[in-house]
């Protein structure tokens, strides 16, 4: 019986953090190229970051699914399995289809402890059973319905080359199966996001083309005194996730910043983003331009730069200004209570990505899986294309976790780099910037060419061309994994000891004699002297 493991690291204990996830979502219409297009960020202080693979595969009538919460590593029950699964890549499968999630909790009297199906367990198994959006869909709904939801309230990103869509979901409490949800297709020429709000407010009643939804959303609502108006007026938002500060600051600010840099009318949202008010951000909207796969990889490295939440250049960013804050999310002076920012790019993601659907390709060469682990600021988004049947060294699960540093994960790498940026930003981030957008250019300028070797392999043969990608990924990620290291270094050697040695193009400059120049002791800004100087009067003064 084959057994249902995410990995060996999903066996540990890897409970996620509230307001940990976002996704961004982009219609086929509102993208350059014509492709769907949606992101995650994985983000929890105990998640390890891996690209997951599962083979397509058959399996003989009666055999069982072994099911473990992907968050906790518990057993939670067995399940019939499927005849035949599909290649699953990540977060795509061998069709495309895509999905993503973000934890929004909701009412916790909803949870179902009995549930055999958690949240992860239900994107991975969907994945493998199913060829659109719509069909996944159908297939998360009915094993809910079947063997019971153990989780809390999700919103769920799922794509196809066609389509996408968000699916919020919610149990009914303990020992009863099925759960509540909406499902809501984003139009074509539309944006749309989540991040550990639910996002559904009002819905159309009788539109199955573009809304599907459980037969007692509404009435359920009701009988728990959610709600009492009339149904056209019904909001599923309001009803299973009331809002409050939390989900306004720490999750909806992070919706309207994608909102607000693509359409300018979403400005006057900023009061909403911060919680002053509660009239709540439409669910999509219709950018002022057609968004690029750059666009979109940028906006997952997003700080709140130039908005009201910009938090650069106060005291709390130190001397380098860093968009970094380190957790809780709330702290208290003199029983006053106070928040960090919550962005998009955060430093306890455990990977992220982009997944690029298009429908003109055939399936094994149209998904891209845009992937990298750690910080979205601090990675690089490596093409894993949606067929590959094995995984980069660098990415395959079991390359250390996080209590094993391994030197060959690119996890590890990333967050060493990542942490030495952290710490002297305004130095480093441009120093680790120019690397990123040389190795993300190499790659975008490599996929066209790329793409026609696949194609002409694949009117040969489907199977040339999946060996032909598989390869190529294998190659591309370990390319930029090495690239990175030598980032590393290259950090460790420039600001070593709070110096700056100097450097022309990458090669560190030595005197007339071939030894090392004298480096550059820049010290702190001006600012942050002026801080010093302001908080300890006299005590540092030269007195002569």
């Amino acid at each position: 019986m084959r057994k249902f493991f995410l990995s060996v690291l999903f066996i540990l204990a890897c409970s996620i953090q509230a307001y940990c996830c976002t996704n961004l979502l982009v219609g086929k219409s509102a993208s350059t190229d014509g492709s769907t297009m949606i992101t995650y960020s994985a983000d929890s202080y105990a998640l390890f970051g891996e690209l997951y693979h599962w083979p397509a595969q058959k399996y003989a009538k009666g055999e069982k699914l072994k099911v473990y919460d992907w968050d906790s590593g518990k057993y939670l029950g067995d399940i019939a399995q499927a005849a035949q699964t599909y290649n699953v890549v990540g977060n795509t499968n061998e069709y495309q289809v895509t999905i993503g999630e973000t934890t929004f909790g909701g009412r916790e009297e909803l949870t179902n402890p009995d549930g055999i199906i958690d949240y992860g367990s239900l994107i991975y198994i969907a994945l493998q059973r199913s060829k659109t959006a719509r069909e996944a869909i159908q297939i998360m709904t009915d094993l809910v319905a079947e063997y019971g939801y153990y989780s809390g309230g999700e919103s769920f990103s799922i794509g196809d080359p066609n389509e996408i869509w968000v699916l919020e979901m919610i149990g009914k409490g303990r020992g009863v199966k099925g759960t509540i949800w909406v499902a809501v297709r984003i139009p074509d020429d539309c944006i749309s996001a989540h991040a550990n709000q639910a996002r559904i407010q009002q819905f159309p009643l009788n539109d199955p083309k573009n809304c599907l939804y459980s037969k007692d959303v509404i009435s359920f609502a009701k009988e728990k005194g959610y709600y009492s108006g009339k149904d056209a007026d019904f909001s599923f938002a309001k009803a299973y996730n009331p809002l409050d500060f939390g989900g306004q600051r720490y999750c909806e600010a992070r919706v309207w910043s994608f909102f607000n840099r693509y359409n300018k009318d979403m400005a006057k949202f900023v009061s909403y983003a911060k919680g002053e008010t509660q009239d709540p951000m439409p669910l999509y909207i219709k950018p002022d331009r057609k968004l690029s796969l750059t666009d979109v990889k940028e906006m997952m490295r997003d700080h709140y730069e130039d908005t009201d939440l910009d938090w650069r250049f106060d005291v709390g960013a130190g001397p380098f200004e860093a968009p970094y804050r380190w957790a809780p999310l709330e702290w208290e002076v003199d029983s006053v209570k106070y928040c960090n920012e919550r962005p998009i790019a955060t430093q306890q993601s455990a990977f992220v990505f982009v997944s690029q659907m298009r429908s003109w390709l055939p399936n094994a060469i149209g998904g891209v899986l845009w992937f990298g682990t750690d910080d979205a600021g601090q990675t690089v988004f490596t093409p894993m294309y949606c067929s590959i049947t094995e995984t980069p060294e660098s990415f395959r699960v079991g390359n250390g976790d996080l209590y094993n540093f391994s030197w060959t994960s690119s996890f590890w790498i990333n967050n060493w780099v990542a942490n030495m940026v952290y710490n002297k930003y305004n130095y480093m981030y441009p120093d680790m910037k120019k690397v990123q957008n040389e190795l993300e250019g190499k790659f975008l300028a490599e996929q066209d060419t790329t793409e026609k070797e696949a194609l002409s392999l694949y009117s040969q043969s489907p199977e040339k061309a999946v060996q032909y990608l598989t390869d190529y990924s294998s190659k591309q990620a370990q390319y930029a994994f090495d690239r990175w290291k030598k980032l590393g270094e290259f950090l460790t050697i420039k600001y070593m000891d709070g110096v700056v040695r100097k450097e022309v193009n990458g090669e560190f400059t030595r005197n007339a004699y071939g030894q090392p120049s004298a480096p550059q002791r820049v010290g702190y800004p001006e600012k942050f002297y002026k801080g010093v100087v302001k908080e300890t009067g006299d005590k540092y003064k030269v007195l002569y």
